[in-house]
């Protein structure tokens, strides 16, 4: 690629997700919403460059938030905004942003239409606490809602909540080209498969190109997928892939584009 053509080039647009919660890294509760972002995300044109598991710490939730968020163009958080005394992500996220948590008169009608009379108790209201100048996310589940302050966008741990949150947000992400995807299998070894690969990755330096081994009791191979945004490219590159399989000895067997 030629340097005007770098500059002609249309934006990149990135993300971060941070997970918050001891839950996680005590392996109590497995992940499950950084699959569902990532392909979120990508959809929209948005590439997720990062994600980071921490703790409930204060200290380590504002200094991390402070840091990705001047570093990418979107963070996205998941986790630590119910109602009990360690659910302290709102809090932080004011911290970082040097604002007040205040209660915001829209989250506090949401959340007194979803329960019972009477059911808001001071648990409850810490739902409908945000930082001074946050917009809030619709939470379509149980109302209690996410919020957006400046590119970071808090959303809950609860899978389904932040899934629901995250389709309701998701035409509201400027993005940029969409990756796209091949990817060609074979029972050849990676060793015998480098030095032709790294060849194919020097001559296209505008894709990626990963390889994944596998094992499946007797039978071994690995999986190669190639990403980028130029369809002709990454199609050129699936035709030179192949053809370096099979002047190996193996047998390409390509899989379907994710686009």
């Amino acid at each position: 690629m030629m340097p005007n053509e770098a500059a002609n080039a249309p934006k990149t647009y990135n993300a971060c997700v941070l997970i918050i919660g001891n839950e996680i890294l005590s392996g109590r509760v497995q992940d499950e919403n950084v699959a569902f972002l990532a392909k979120g995300l990508n959809e929209v044109g948005v590439r997720l460059k990062e994600v980071r598991v921490i703790p409930d710490d204060s200290a380590t939730i504002v200094s991390t938030v402070n840091e990705v968020r001047r570093a990418f163009d979107y963070v996205f958080t998941t986790g630590g905004i119910g109602p009990t005394h360690d659910d302290i992500t709102a809090q932080c996220i004011a911290d970082a942003f040097a604002v007040k948590l205040i209660l915001h008169p829209e989250a506090k009608r949401l959340l007194e239409g979803h329960y019972p009379q009477g059911a808001v108790n001071e648990a409850r209201m810490r739902m409908a606490y945000v930082p001074d100048g946050a917009v809030l996310l619709p939470n379509p589940i149980s109302r209690a809602p996410g919020f957006r302050i400046g590119n970071v966008y808090v959303m809950a741990g609860v899978p389904q909540i932040m899934q629901a949150t995250f389709n309701e947000l998701r035409h509201r992400l400027k993005g940029g080209a969409k990756m796209l995807s091949r990817s060609v299998s074979c029972s050849l070894g990676e060793g015998v498969l480098a030095k032709g690969l790294g060849e194919l990755q020097a001559r296209y330096g505008d894709l990626e190109i990963g390889s994944y081994p596998y094992f499946r009791r007797a039978d071994f191979g690995v999986t190669l997928v190639i990403r980028g945004t130029d369809r002709p490219r990454l199609l050129a590159a699936t035709e030179e892939l192949k053809a370096l399989i099979l002047a190996l000895g193996g047998d390409p067997h390509e899989g379907a584009s994710e686009d």
